[in-house]
């Protein structure tokens, strides 16, 4: 199979063409480069996607083609250069595109938001989902990964848990009644990819695992890390006054969502399933990404959750 990776120097897409390699595939990537190299074994075509040309030197025909991106100045090219090429496409969206987060088991037939700003990350998404499928008709896949998580992950969201509760002592969270976590190991997500590709599979995943209580992801990656402190809830209400944010970022508690949008770590996984989608136990992806925290230091800057200055003074003041 050849295949044409736009992208694949990131974090996922370099999962992905190694993926790909494996399976045998010979693999091209059009990229700047700039995230470092390709995997061995893969030919990179370094180009500026933004140029009117970046196109030039991969044209032609492809057994799969690959889209990472959803910014409209880079997926509106890419499709007019190759789309009448490429015997299969799959584009890797995300499941942020979904109009609503308040209906747990929702699938991939949920309403969408409607793209009225493209600078926004949804509604980037659900324009490059429709303009790619108007253009592919039935060759595209489209998959809507949730929160991808596993070594290496740049957002430092999952991360945090693992890294905070190998240190032990008091760890703040929220409250978790009501709560999910729902994540796809990078492994696994360009796993199926590759495996989706060869096998030509078209429509449209939500590429998550199964939804689990929060109380029990405490549980399990406490179990993991040798957690011999406490996990202590504090309301919302307060969590916020002190400045502690949602999901990601800094001064955040990553993973927390607002009770109106707990949902959205509860989509369904059976079209993913159906599609072949595997998932490996939790407590793996745990152990692989603690690892990973230890050698690039468990106490380094993040950029998602607390520094333990923060934390302590959250606990501390919420008493």
């Amino acid at each position: 199979m050849r295949a044409l990776v736009l992208g694949g120097t990131g974090w996922l897409g370099r999962a992905v063409v190694r993926d790909l390699l494996i399976a045998g595939a010979e693999v091209t990537c059009l990229a700047r480069g700039a995230s470092g190299p390709v995997p061995d074994g893969a030919r990179l075509v370094r180009a500026d996607r933004r140029d009117a040309d970046a196109h030039l030197r991969v044209r032609g025909e492809w057994d799969e083609v690959i889209e990472l991106s959803s910014e409209p100045a880079f997926v509106g090219p890419a499709l007019d250069a190759l789309a009448d090429g490429a015997a299969h496409w799959t584009l890797v969206s995300t499941a942020s595109v979904y109009a609503r987060n308040d209906e747990p088991d929702a699938d991939e037939s949920a309403a969408l938001v409607e793209p009225t700003d493209p600078t926004r990350y949804a509604d980037a998404n659900v324009a490059a989902e429709r303009d790619s499928a108007a253009r592919l008709g039935t060759r595209l896949l489209v998959a809507r990964p949730g929160l991808i998580v596993g070594p290496g992950d740049p957002s430092d969201r999952f991360g945090y848990w693992p890294a905070r509760l190998s240190r032990g002592g008091r760890a703040l969270a929220p409250t978790t009644a009501g709560r999910f976590a729902q994540v796809i190991d990078v492994s696994d997500l360009s796993a199926w990819l590759s495996s989706a590709a060869r096998e030509g599979r078209v429509g449209f995943a939500n590429t998550v695992g199964e939804p689990l209580p929060m109380a029990d992801f405490f549980e399990q990656v406490s179990a993991v890390a040798g957690f011999d402190g406490s996990v202590e809830e504090v309301d919302d209400e307060v969590l916020l006054a002190h400045d502690v944010r949602y999901w990601a970022g800094p001064r955040s508690l990553p993973l927390w969502l607002p009770m109106s949008d707990v949902a959205m770590a509860q989509r369904s996984t059976h079209a993913f399933r159906q599609m072949g989608g595997r998932v490996r136990p939790l407590a793996s992806t745990v152990a692989d990404v603690l690892e990973d925290e230890r050698s690039r230091g468990l106490d380094r800057p993040r950029r998602s959750g607390l520094t333990a200055a923060e934390e302590r003074a959250v606990l501390h003041s919420a008493r």
